[in-house]
């Protein structure tokens, strides 16, 4: 690296969920009316997981979708044939609510086609573009799939049991590490945080380039639950007053994360430590 030239990122902040976004010129595709729209974000939203996952670091990039989930959702497979949620009507393109009433009519094709050049294509050559910078100059990546859900399941989830942990830890049998794993549930442990592993959520997000391909690749999603942090009330959803501590903590587990990879690949990769 040149002495004037910026750091090349090796952890990469991925926030699919984040925005509560819906395009101007797309709002008259969705059936519901204004009040409904918004009770939707409100329950399919990963509220505030920018700032709760924000760690600012030379080592750490963040990439965020910028449109609402229910625009496109960048973490489903682009082909519905291989997405189990698109038979609930929530695959790529939403078509149906969290409680399966009709959110927007089927797009035609060429519809379909538009959104994904739109967002979804454009998303995932950022992340890949991100992963493949750090494996050119580190020889390894982290994603870190930063989400939250809610504490009660949603109709249309496919895990409907009750008592759900605060913490979910998710991962892949190529790209997660045990090491990881282990690291992340001894720190929820450790800050008296209750966690499940692939529970009500597994998989971690790599990119298609690399899915079980690469295992330099390294991948874990961190699902918080939003009963710790935020609260639904008449104005809608809004950070609890324990928002700033639980945003200390998530942050933690996300700097153990990163230090549970350094320490499997210190020898090989170049520096690049996160500090405290």
């Amino acid at each position: 690296m040149l002495p004037n030239q910026a750091p090349v990122p090796w952890v990469v902040i991925h926030l699919p969920h984040a925005s509560r976004e819906i395009p101007a010129d797309l709002r008259q595709t969705f059936l519901v009316d204004d009040a409904a729209l918004e009770r939707e974000l409100d329950r399919m939203t990963d509220h505030y997981t920018d700032a709760l996952f924000a760690v600012s670091e030379a080592a750490v990039a963040t990439v965020r979708f910028p449109a609402s989930r229910l625009v496109v959702d960048p973490e489903r497979f682009d082909d519905d044939a291989r997405e189990p949620m698109a038979q609930r009507g929530q695959g790529v393109v939403y078509t149906l609510t969290s409680d399966g009433r009709p959110l927007r009519h089927p797009p035609t094709p060429f519809e379909r086609e538009a959104l994904l050049d739109r967002f979804y294509r454009p998303h995932h050559a950022r992340l890949t573009e991100r992963v493949t910078a750090a494996l050119a100059v580190h020889g390894t990546a982290l994603i870190v799939d930063a989400h939250s859900f809610p504490d009660q399941p949603l109709p249309m989830e496919l895990d409907q049991r009750p008592g759900r942990p605060d913490i979910c830890i998710g991962t892949d049998p190529l790209h997660t590490p045990t090491p990881l794993v282990e690291r992340l549930v001894a720190a929820c442990d450790a800050l008296g945080w209750s966690v499940q592993v692939d529970a009500p959520y597994a998989g971690a997000m790599v990119p298609g380039r690399f899915l079980r391909r690469e295992p330099r690749v390294q991948s874990v999603l961190i699902e918080v639950n939003r009963r710790l942090y935020v609260e639904d009330g008449p104005r809608g959803v809004r950070p609890a007053a324990r928002f700033t501590a639980v945003r200390e903590r998530v942050q933690r587990l996300v700097r153990g994360a990163v230090e549970a990879v350094e320490d499997q690949t210190r020898p090989t990769r170049s520096p690049g430590r996160l500090t405290d």
